[in-house]
Parts: C-alpha cells; structure tokens; sequence
C-alpha cells in the first residue's frame, strides 16, 4: 500500500484521519516539530518551515496530508505559510508524491449565499489574504502540471478532541461542567459546522479516488445548518442540561481583545459569524454517496466524549 505521510500531525483532524487509515492498513508517518511515538506509524520529528527538513521528512511518500496548524496570528501566518506550502510543494515534487492541503474558507470572505468549490477569492480579513495566496501558489503548480494535487476545504469544526474548535470552547466544555454556554455575535443565523470524523473520512476518500485529484473539494458537511440557537439547545439536549447561553457580542469581544492575544486574532473574522454561513458540500454528496453526519449524531457524539474524558 501507498505510504501517507501527514505533515503536522497531532491535531485534531490528523488524529481522526490516522484512525481512518489505520483501520485500512495503510502505512502512515507522522511529522510534526515534537512527534511523539503513535501505535503501528513512523514517526518523524521535523520543521517543515525548514525545506531541507521538509524534503527529509516527505522523502519516499506517495501521499502527503498537508494538516499543520499554526498559531493563530497573523505575523505567523504571513511569515511561514507561504514558506511552509512553498517547501511542501518542493518536498513533494522531488519525491513524486501526490498533495491533499487541508485548508479552511478564510479566501472566500463574505459570501452571499453557500459557499462552493467555484466561489471566487475575495478575502476581507488579513488571514484570508495569506490564505488565499498559498491555495494560489500551489494550484498553480497543478495548472502548469508539475504536481498532482487536492485542495480540501471544511467549514468551523468541532468534533470530539477538537479541544480548540469554537463549538468545543463555547459549548461543550461549559456544558460538560455545567456552565452556561456562548455563542459568537448572532446566534438567529445559520453556520455551518463540518464533523471532524467526517473531514477524516472525506480527505482519506479524496486520495483513494483517481477522479478527485487536481481539484478543489469541500469535504462532507451536513445540511441544513443549525442556527447558534438551535445547536446550542441540541448540545443541552445531548449533555442533559438546560440551554443557558450568552451571546458574546461585538464590542465586547473588542475589549476582551485588548488583554486576550487570541481574541483580538478572532476579531478580524467576526463577519462569519453575524450572517449566514453556508458551506455547500454537495459535490462530494454527489461523488461519493456522503453528505455528513447529521448535527444531532455528531453532538451527541461529542457529549459522549466529554463525559468519558
């Protein structure tokens, strides 16, 4: 079997993907800055922002899962994402290997409708400039065919282990201590919210498939979406509690932002969260016979997590 190698792994979509593969018996190596050993994979510890490194730790895959996750600040974002995608994209052309990007919808910016796979660039955030320029750089190698790539794009997550997914924050981890839970800015408009399972089993399908690659996918999404609302009160549903909330709003998160690095990073990216956020997976639907697991299934499954952890 073809080796995968997952270049930033130990995150929650990696770990969900290393099950996937594992129960199929493929051979798997893990990369990440401080890899720590994992049951039946290879592990290797590099700096991909590091193109000898890179090289190294792609060296002699025929599958790459590009799954880092930097911190979230855009001084960071803006000095090693195009340097990391840059060394992957080399890294992977030496070693004849196909990429799959696991990327998010930050290019898209403010969409009036669903989002889809044909949904122009237009980003009105910094991080989504930076985004957008990196799924650039590497369609363009596919265009001028000096790689065989996928692009895979998911909306906000959550799932169990998603420990720093939005809807794990402000939901579940209240609620599995049976504290009020909260929502971003406007909990009356529906947002998408992709099951990470259902991301792992959408980028493993995607590498099996000849037809998927050199293409741009949105991994398995259910639908309709749920507004803040209605996911807050089936969460309570699945934890047994009553669905006390709060709506954080603007101005409150603008001055929880002076003191708190992360939020003052979140704020840029409010537009998502004050309308409608609809993310259209139907092209995988249509493909491969999957269009998510329902928000009831996966929240229920998360309270389960929870009350194990």
């Amino acid at each position: 079997m073809p080796l995968t190698t997952i270049l930033g792994a130990g995150g929650p979509i990696s770990n969900e993907l290393v099950k996937v593969l594992s129960a199929r018996g493929a051979p798997i190596r893990l990369v990440s800055r401080n890899a720590r050993p994992a049951p039946g994979a290879e592990v290797v510890s590099a700096d991909i922002s590091d193109e000898d490194q890179a090289i190294r730790a792609v060296a002699g895959s025929n599958i790459v899962h590009l799954l880092v996750g930097l911190k979230y600040d855009v001084k960071v974002w803006h000095e090693q994402w195009p340097r990391i995608m840059a060394n992957t994209i080399e890294a992977c052309k030496r070693a004849q290997a196909r990429l799959i990007f696991f990327d998010n919808v930050y290019m898209y910016g403010r969409v009036g409708g669903p989002m889809t796979e044909q949904s122009p660039y237009a980003p009105v955030s910094r991080k989504g400039g930076i985004r957008a320029r990196i799924a650039t750089m590497l369609m363009e190698e596919v265009n001028a065919g000096r790689l065989t790539a996928i692009i895979a794009r998911c909306a906000d997550f959550y799932g169990p282990g998603a420990a720093h997914g939005l809807p794990n924050t402000l939901v579940f981890d209240p609620f599995s201590k049976r504290s009020k839970a909260s929502w971003l800015v406007n909990d009356a408009v529906p947002h998408s919210l992709t099951f990470t399972p259902d991301a792992a089993h959408g980028l493993a399908t995607l590498a099996e498939s000849e037809r998927a690659w050199n293409q741009v996918w949105h991994l398995p999404t259910a639908a309709p979406a749920l507004t803040g609302k209605q996911f807050i009160e089936t969460a309570a549903q699945a934890f047994g509690v009553l669905p006390k909330y709060r709506v954080l709003s603007r101005p409150m998160l603008k001055v929880v932002g002076w003191f708190n690095p992360l939020v003052c990073e979140l704020y840029e990216m409010l537009y998502q969260n004050d309308s409608p956020y609809l993310f259209d997976s139907s092209k995988f639907g249509r493909a491969f016979g999957f269009a998510g697991t329902p928000y009831s299934d996966g929240i229920r499954i998360c309270a389960a997590s929870c009350a194990k952890a």
